[in-house]
């Protein structure tokens, strides 16, 4: 019999890669998205891919069946709305759509026995002097990190009390094609990319002078293929070692336009209440699931900048706002 793992957030960049990738080794991969934040198109395709359109915080009783139906051995748990700057104003939607459905998988990777790997976020991390290890007590800086660092918490107590085989990562701005890059909240450096499309300035929000490590999708796959059968109860941090301002990326995605033909200024805007400074250590990954960090950022944006140019738009979601006091001029 093929290998069966469960897939959630199928169509985002992380999910997508990786139901590639298992289907390259000969799984059965079982996609779970609601496309709230990607799109079918871009979906894998093949007779090993099923693919289930899902609310996992409305339907736990679908994924019941899906569990039931298919009996995978392994959940790779990438659903999540990863928008830091916005989850203060969408406190309910994060909290929903972060925990409760991550809840949701929880319970059933119980019932069924299934291995969880739970992609969690550096927001974790907060404000917290970088580089970041594991070993650093979790000091949230926003909701979305709360709502990470709850699921965490989560797994953790289900694991100890329940039993549940678990790994938990800890990526951080990861890059690639298939990436959102039609949100208006998240992903920089696609946001970057397609207001250079659209021949609109770049907007860095305050001096630019925050610093974040980007890192190329591809690093990951064979590090996540190695928790499946190992390193039960185990976090990692994944992501590139080399951090830039985002002045950098701005000027490097400014650069990769013009030599495409796209000439546009930068603008710098109101600032966001963020982290300033947020990189991690990776050395538990490099050691343990033989990670390897090659990125080259410029090659990583040329990269998603070519394979953008060639997509149809997609229609940008604006989110509906819970909280406006304070909100920021660009996102409204």
């Amino acid at each position: 019999m093929k290998p069966t793992a469960l897939i959630t957030g199928c169509g985002g960049l992380l999910g997508n890669h990786y139901s590639r990738f298992l289907l390259q080794k000969g799984y059965t991969v079982i996609g779970v998205d609601d496309l709230s934040g990607s799109y079918k198109e871009y979906l894998p395709t093949g007779e090993n891919f099923y693919f289930h359109k899902l609310k996992l915080e409305e339907n736990p009783n679908s994924l019941s069946k899906l569990f039931e139906e298919h009996q995978p051995s392994t959940v790779y748990h990438f659903a999540a709305y990863a928008a830091e700057g916005l989850s203060p104003f969408i406190r309910r939607y994060n909290y929903t759509n972060n925990v409760l459905a991550s809840v949701t998988v929880i319970n059933n990777c119980i019932k069924f026995g299934s291995k969880l790997v739970f992609t969690s976020s550096m927001a974790v991390y907060g404000s917290q002097t970088p580089p970041f290890t594991e070993d650093l007590n979790p000091s949230p800086y926003d909701p979305y990190g709360i709502a990470k660092y709850a699921v965490e918490m989560d797994i953790k107590q289900a694991g100890d009390h329940l039993g549940l085989q678990y790994s938990i990562i800890r990526p951080h701005n990861v890059v690639g094609i298939y990436q959102n890059i039609w949100d208006k909240y998240r992903n920089v450096i696609g946001i970057f990319i397609r207001r250079t499309l659209n021949k609109e300035p770049i907007l860095v929000y305050g001096d630019g002078e925050q610093t974040r490590a980007f890192s190329d999708v591809k690093y990951y796959m064979e590090p996540f293929h190695l928790l499946e059968k190992t390193q039960d109860g185990e976090t990692f941090n994944i992501g590139a070692d080399n951090y830039w301002t985002l002045n950098h990326v701005a000027e490097t995605v400014q650069k990769i336009g013009a030599k495409h033909g796209y000439n546009n200024t930068i603008k710098h805007v109101e600032p966001r209440h963020e982290v300033k400074h947020a990189h991690c250590n990776h050395d538990k990954a490099k050691t343990i699931l033989k990670f390897k960090d090659e990125t080259d950022l410029e090659t990583l944006v040329e990269s998603l900048f070519l394979w953008a140019q060639d997509q149809p738009p997609q229609p940008m979601r604006i989110m509906e706002y819970e909280l406006t006091g304070g909100i920021y001029e660009y996102w409204k």
